[in-house]
């Protein structure tokens, strides 16, 4: 497939092309290693070429359209910005890297326990480098699948990427296209997948010279950003070939397996054929070329299941998508202050549905919308949604920037983990979740220009208020405020973080023996509300020789609890209140480890008990 940019052939030889329908004339501008101009070709479509020879890679150059005397800009299609967003793009030889993934084909989808980081935070260098020593520990934990915030070039060096304004450059200080390439390389073979978050709703506002180029957005639809990126209107076609070709361009050429679309609702396109057609289309047939499996995941607050269907039946064709109802229903059980955020949440009945179907909103009145909202999804599989009990936007989008571990107790964190972990969804870890992690994230940028800092600063705060956060967040351009988020490894190993992470890798360990904990089917699963303090999740194999019970107890009080009347005892496989699970060593009545069919026991406060079900001989 070819994609606009700088695209070398080897031999010196390169091939430009960028999309400016409405331009007479476009300037190639070299400024490295030596200066020289050069007029390009307009051909029917909008795009102006040339082919040169005597181009070698790291020669850097700018676009100029129409003859412009004063200004220059990046490439649009830029594979590398290492001066940043305003400086000279850079030709990249994406053959020159020498990979040594040749034997991966990938994870099946319903297999992954996903890891989401942020490259800048994960270590204090903040480089794709210096997360490769990690590798192995995470996969000891039994991550399978790293979940990348956005790497594509944002302004400075300190951003979550969300800022990002070249779509097909990674970002200079994290390490560049090789940096990128040799962390996959080294995922890959250590048996982790890596998906890339990629962000087509806006481009960033600092360096974003896309409206020098062609009507890249279109002012019929509002973001919160501001215009709507233009695939539907005039020139729509440019636009988008230019984003429907980047998920091919990163599979390709970076062996990225899967990706995760921010934010899809505030993508507009009523066309017959829509941009997720078109997405869906190309991405199957790279699937087919590549011969490994591609996933796309969404982030959707349509809470619509035709997010997950395929295109052949109007839906959209992604594998999965976050599910926010899940967190929020179990987020405010565990949390009495959570009712401040979300409102419309905090029943049992509400968690019971999120396990059981998965939307909690499923066409009723939503309060915080002041309409009615949603669609069910309980025809839909469990392996069509991921779960988290934090992520980066529920711990930065608060003043204090606090995680979970800093919003309630150690046993209600073990309570959040085994709900998740023993879910009949894809599992997300938010980095440094698996040992209590306490440092917090904040929101924070890198920007150039003064009056867009202002800007920024202003709006965060009035955002984080209606969030019902009280205080003054910290500055986001500080340096400080990013320093203060990066992670702190040696926690990992003490105390009650070491107790934590072992909790993580013992979920995870028993989510990945039994099989029954691999089945995603809804009919094979049962959930029982406890009163308004606890559940029961009663899971069996495709086959229903194996049976899992697990209790979860989300208050501060005891619950009786009688076991079905199925045949045979039920063993007890875990227990929350086991010494080696406990913050503080102290003597806790235990649950019996053997359990008869209708046997009435005590669900500790804040415990977690998993049975498995034993055929008596």
């Amino acid at each position: 497939m070819k994609f606009v940019g700088a695209e070398y052939l080897g031999n010196n030889r390169c091939a430009f092309t960028v999309w400016a329908p409405q331009k007479k004339s476009m300037t190639l501008h070299f400024v490295y290693p030596k200066e020289r101009k050069i007029e390009m070709q307009k051909d029917e479509q909008g795009y102006f070429n040339i082919l040169l020879d005597e181009v070698s890679p790291d020669d850097r150059y700018f676009f100029v359209p129409d003859g412009d005397k004063i200004e220059r800009y990046p490439d649009p299609g830029s594979y590398y910005q290492p001066e940043g967003v305003t400086g000279p793009s850079q030709i990249i030889d994406h053959t020159a890297y020498h990979w040594q993934d040749q034997q991966w084909r990938g994870i099946p989808f319903n297999e992954l326990i996903f890891y989401e980081l942020h490259v800048g935070l994960f270590t204090s260098e903040g480089t794709f480098e210096a997360i490769v020593p990690h590798l192995d520990e995470l996969a000891a934990i039994g991550i399978n699948a790293l979940q990348l915030m956005p790497v594509n070039q944002f302004p400075g060096s300190r951003n979550w990427g969300y800022d990002g304004v070249y779509p097909y450059a990674v970002q200079h200080s994290y390490g560049g296209p090789d940096g990128l390439k040799r962390l996959v390389d080294a995922c890959h073979q250590k048996g982790i997948a890596v998906f890339l978050d990629v962000v087509y709703n806006h481009l960033g506002p600092e360096g974003n010279y896309f409206d020098k180029f062609g009507p890249y957005t279109t002012n019929a639809y509002c973001t919160p950003w501001g215009d709507a990126i233009n695939f539907d209107k005039e020139y729509s076609d440019g636009v988008r070939d230019f984003f429907s070709n980047n998920p091919v361009f990163w599979f390709e050429l970076y062996h990225i397996d899967g990706l995760r679309f921010d934010a899809i609702h505030l993508m507009y396109d009523h066309n017959a054929v829509t941009i997720w057609d078109e997405i869906h289309a190309k991405v199957h047939m790279c699937e087919q070329k590549l011969g490994r499996p591609l996933y796309l995941v969404a982030e959707s607050d349509f809470n619509s299941p035709k997010v997950m269907q395929v295109p052949e039946i109007g839906g959209l064709g992604f594998h999965a998508q976050w599910l926010d109802d899940f967190h929020h229903a179990m987020y405010v059980l565990l949390d009495k202050k959570g009712l401040q955020r979300y409102e419309d949440f905090g029943r049992m009945e509400q968690l019971v549905k999120a396990f059981k179907e998965g939307f909690v909103h499923t066409g009723e009145y939503v309060k915080a919308r002041k309409r009615k909202y949603g669609a069910s999804s309980a025809g839909l599989s469990g392996d069509k949604f991921i779960v988290f009990t934090m992520n980066h936007d529920q711990a930065g989008n608060r003043v204090k920037g606090e995680r979970l571990s800093k919003l309630v107790d150690f046993e209600r964190l073990k309570v959040a983990a085994a709900g998740m972990l023993l879910s009949p969804y894809l599992p997300m870890l938010f980095m440094g979740e698996e040992y209590a992690e306490d440092v917090p994230f904040f929101y924070f940028i890198d920007y150039s220009e003064r009056d867009l800092i202002k800007m920024v600063q202003k709006s965060r705060k009035e955002q984080l208020a209606g969030y019902g956060d009280v205080g003054n967040p910290p500055d986001p351009q500080a340096e400080a405020t990013f320093k203060a988020c990066i992670l702190q490894w040696d926690k990992r190993r003490k105390g009650k973080h070491a107790s934590m992470l072992e909790w993580y890798k013992t979920l995870i360990a028993v989510r990945k023996q039994y099989e029954v904990l691999q089945n995603y089917a809804k009919n094979d699963l049962t959930v029982t509300v406890l009163g308004q303090s606890g559940i029961a999740l009663l899971r069996q194999s495709k086959d229903g020789q194996q049976k899992l019970l697990c209790l979860l107890n989300l208050k501060d009080v005891t619950i009786k609890y009688t076991f079905p009347s199925l045949s045979g005892s039920w063993e007890k496989l875990l227990d929350s209140k086991d010494t080696q699970w406990l913050e503080k060593k102290q003597k806790v009545k235990q649950a019996p480890t053997r359990v008869k069919a209708e046997e009435t026991i005590q669900i500790p406060s804040l415990g977690v008990l998993l049975y498995e079900q034993k055929m008596d001989e």
